[in-house]
């Protein structure tokens, strides 16, 4: 199984919307993909379910959020039972959150189609992330609970992909270089930067990398003081950067070979200079410098989509399938209609991107 983190510590980069149609595009091409929604304002998960199903999911768990193990006495229900049905990521978090149970097995998640499924995300994410805070300093020292804690989303992904035949999980961040995101980013098997060509996206790279070297560097101790039973719940190797796309820029035909503005282009050429100077060298000596240094896709996601993504989101399925929907609003027909071709056509433009990133992974192992 790969693990994808899509992550930048800025937002309104479009994360959530590429997050879903790299995800479409793996299913697609025949790779089982799984996504699962980490970042608490839940964008990710509303891509996929209306707000409705959401509300009714959300509420059904909140008793089992509160406070799990009264719920679970007072529900007469095993937990096993509860997650027949498909349940947010953090519901699925909470009886290690709060200690109740020492593992647990998935019970299902929501299938958008036989190669696609989702695990939603949820608010209230935020109390786990302080759970990781306190049991950082306990994980150095072995401490089971606190070990549970820290790998316990990486062991949802590994299960996920041995009960269900998962073989990619993307995961949707938040823009954050919080507690949360660092056990994230660090148990992935690679994880890359959606940019826009502007000074944020310069600095982010410097931010990131900055964060990955401390990163590393606690994860590398954490691994050396553990003994090699304990060791087994971790990746065989730290994290892979596998690089950036300019994701939604204004598209200038002709103006140079990524047809954008010539200052938005000039961020853009900056941007493999930074990955040299602040991304740590072993987290992508796994590729050619030109790979790194070139953008996801080349520039196959990298030009404005105009209302595509929104027409994709209020019908949620990807931005290609849209016109052949049965249920277009009249409003959105004579619009939709005018522009078949332009929905279309990404398709082909997704696929191209996924299949760049795969061949990033390619021989990486989780």
């Amino acid at each position: 199984m790969k693990i994808v983190s899509v992550f930048n510590n800025k937002g309104g980069v479009g994360k959530s919307t590429l997050s879903f149609h790299l995800a479409c595009a793996l299913s697609e091409m025949g790779k089982k993909t799984l996504m699962i929604d980490l970042d608490p304002q839940s964008n990710l998960t509303l891509q996929c379910i209306s707000p409705d199903q959401l509300e009714e999911l959300w509420t059904e768990e909140e008793p089992y959020i509160e406070d799990f193990q009264s719920a679970l006495e007072e529900s007469g229900e095993s937990f096993e039972k509860f997650v027949e049905k498909p349940r947010s990521i953090h519901c699925l978090l909470k009886p290690i959150e709060d200690g109740v149970f020492e593992s647990f097995s998935l019970g299902s998640v929501y299938e958008i189609d036989d190669n696609l499924g989702l695990i939603p995300g949820r608010l209230s994410l935020h109390s786990y992330e302080d759970k990781i805070s306190k049991s950082w300093s306990d994980a150095f020292l072995g401490d089971p609970q606190a070990l549970r804690v820290i790998t316990s989303i990486r062991n949802i992904c590994l299960e996920a992909g041995e009960k269900y035949g998962y073989e990619y999980v993307i995961i949707d961040t938040s823009p954050s270089l919080g507690i949360l995101n660092r056990i994230l980013i660090s148990m992935s098997t690679g994880f890359f930067v959606p940019c826009m060509p502007d000074m944020f996206s310069t600095f982010g790279i410097t931010n990131i990398g900055q964060a990955l070297k401390t990163w590393k560097n606690q994860f590398e101790t954490m691994y050396s003081l553990l003994p090699d039973k304990k060791r087994a719940v971790f990746p065989k190797s730290f994290v892979k950067f596998l690089g950036f796309t300019i994701y939604n820029a204004k598209k200038y035909t002709g103006q140079n070979e990524l047809d954008l503005a010539a200052a938005h282009y000039s961020y853009v050429n900056r941007l493999p200079s930074s990955i040299k100077t602040h991304i740590p060298a072993e987290c992508y000596d796994h590729l050619d410098e030109k790979v790194i240094g070139s953008p996801i896709g080349n520039k196959s996601v990298m030009h404005s989509h105009n209302t595509l993504p929104s027409m994709a989101q209020k019908y949620r399925v990807p931005i290609w399938e849209v016109p052949n929907q049965p249920n277009l609003l009249a409003s959105d027909r004579p619009t939709i209609s005018g522009n078949r071709e332009m929905y279309f056509e990404k398709r082909a433009l997704y696929h191209s991107f996924a299949e760049d990133l795969l061949s990033r992974l390619e021989g990486l192992d989780d």
